[in-house]
């Protein structure tokens, strides 16, 4: 069977990738390739032959409105009545084809609050596209009480735990049941740990993440091991990988619970009526010198130069933490018996000595939410390579200011005197110079974070890198998802303290 045709995980064909790709890509005004970096000047130039080509052939570049039409394409919003979210923008832009990002909104049934996703897969988009339909109502699950999860279990179908939005794909149903079996066996786990006691919530998203990711093997180990039957829809999503970012907001709690590299950015208005980024989380990559000495202190001195190599894990994962990736996760002897066969000897890294050497494991962050904090950002790595909490911060802010001219005029009053009219007109006029080009904050990002230069948007550049095609584009840019989560201050304000 040839591992790049696997099988059809969603509803269409989903490719898995014979293996990750040798890509570059920009981060703080430099480029790096396969964790080695190259001159800045080099990728300029490359950039600048990119767009010479363009010129000097026959290709001809979208227009203003087709670059929109191309950047709006995948946007969503939604506003809420009542209560800590006042309302979210959310996009995605394709470099891989298909993408291999994903993201998940949701609000919780049985209990309160919200729970926002965004998925970076790797090796293909098959894991990603699976946890992105798992994950929410995993961690809704383990935020119920002893009683309500006893209901839950006796109900035939599961799908009342979270109300979706802009849930489009649905999973074939072969692997549905699948699912409903590993989801039933985790409810009866649940009602174990609720009898240990009470828990609290960083523990119980932290054992959602991981019991999670320890279904996604056991769907495939577990056939094997009874009947020597090997599922490769299962084996598909086991192979691939995903790195996410969850946060959890219940009143002014907010938990964010991150694995990998993704990000979550708080925007917060000063006193003094000034934007200051706080960046709720950390990414698990060679940067991180914690990350390093956590997996240098799981293995023996004598793997110490193997284990991180050329600032990748085993010299060939980026992220040093993730769902699925089982090739880093299972023993030498099961990778030689299922994947081997599939993909060839490559599919055991080299110097694999003492596995596990990744873990799903999250790191799950506090913050209380004061009338301060305005919005939350959650966005893929491929927004943060091209701008700086900050900068993401300061966009989304000035797009706040803006997008209310998208709206009618409304006279404050009344009784309003025509001087005072004239004066609101002029007022207004002004203020439209500051009038986004999106309504949507997250198609506003990614619009600068592709096209911003010191200057505002270029429209060439823009118009060059969104018309490569995806084998050249992934030299310039990752797959970009992006979540921008509104507060409402009011309500926060009436929040004890």
């Amino acid at each position: 069977m040839n591992y790049s045709n696997i099988c059809i995980i969603l509803n269409g064909c989903m490719k898995l990738d014979r293996g990750l790709r040798q890509t570059a890509f920009f981060k703080n005004g430099q480029c790096y390739k396969q964790g080695i970096f190259r001159s800045p000047v080099r990728c300029l130039r490359s950039y600048q032959c990119l767009r010479k080509a363009h010129d000097d052939g026959v290709t001809v570049l979208p227009s203003p409105q087709e670059v929109s039409a191309t950047l709006r394409k995948n946007e969503y919003n939604k506003e809420f009545i009542y209560g800590t979210i006042k309302s979210y923008d959310s996009n995605q832009l394709a470099s891989n084809h298909p993408i291999e990002d994903t993201r998940s909104e949701a609000q919780c049934i049985f209990t309160p609050g919200f729970l926002m996703g965004v998925f970076d897969g790797h090796g293909g988009p098959a894991c990603a596209q699976v946890i992105s339909k798992r994950m929410l109502k995993y961690i809704a699950a383990s935020l119920l009480s002893a009683h309500d999860l006893e209901k839950v279990k006796k109900q035939e179908v599961m799908d009342n735990l979270i109300e979706t939005f802009n849930d489009k794909a649905d999973i074939v149903q072969d692997l549905k049941m699948i699912y409903e079996k590993s989801f039933r066996t985790y409810l009866d786990d649940l009602s174990k740990l609720h009898e240990e006691g009470d828990v609290d919530v960083q523990t119980r998203l932290e054992k959602s993440v991981l019991h999670l990711d320890d279904d996604l093997s056991k769907e495939v180990l577990d056939p094997y091991s009874t009947d020597g039957f090997i599922n490769h829809k299962t084996l598909s999503v086991a192979l691939s990988g995903a790195v996410a970012c969850i946060a959890y907001i219940d009143g002014p709690h907010l938990y964010v619970a991150n694995i990998g590299d993704c990000n979550a950015v708080l925007g917060t208005m000063t006193e003094e009526n000034e934007w200051i980024s706080k960046k709720i989380t950390k990414e698990h990559n060679s940067e991180n010198i914690d990350e390093l000495k956590r997996i240098w202190n799981e293995h023996p001195e004598n793997e110490r130069n193997t284990i991180i190599r050329r600032d990748r894990l085993l010299g060939e994962l980026a992220p040093l933490r993730s769902l699925g990736d089982f090739r880093y996760k299972w023993s030498a002897d099961m990778l030689g018996k299922l994947a081997v066969p599939l993909i060839g000897q490559r599919a055991i890294p080299a110097n694999y000595h003492t596995p596990p050497y990744l873990t799903a494991k999250p790191d799950v962050f506090y913050h209380r939410l004061t009338p301060k904090d305005k919005f939350l950002i959650i966005a893929s790595d491929g927004i943060w390579d091209m701008m700086t909490p900050l900068q993401s911060v300061k966009l989304v802010g000035e797009h706040m200011k803006g997008k209310v001219f998208f709206n009618p005029l409304k006279l404050p009053k009344k009784n309003i005197q025509l001087g005072d009219i004239n004066e609101l007109l002029l007022h207004r006029k002004e203020s439209l110079k500051s009038k986004p080009k999106d309504r949507n904050a997250a198609t506003h990002l990614i619009r600068h974070a592709i096209g911003g230069t010191e200057y505002g948007v270029d429209h060439s550049r823009l118009a060059h890198l969104l018309s490569l095609s995806p084998d050249v584009s992934r030299m310039f840019r990752d797959d970009m998802t992006v979540t921008v989560i509104y507060f409402d201050s009011e309500y926060l304000r009436q929040c004890p303290a």
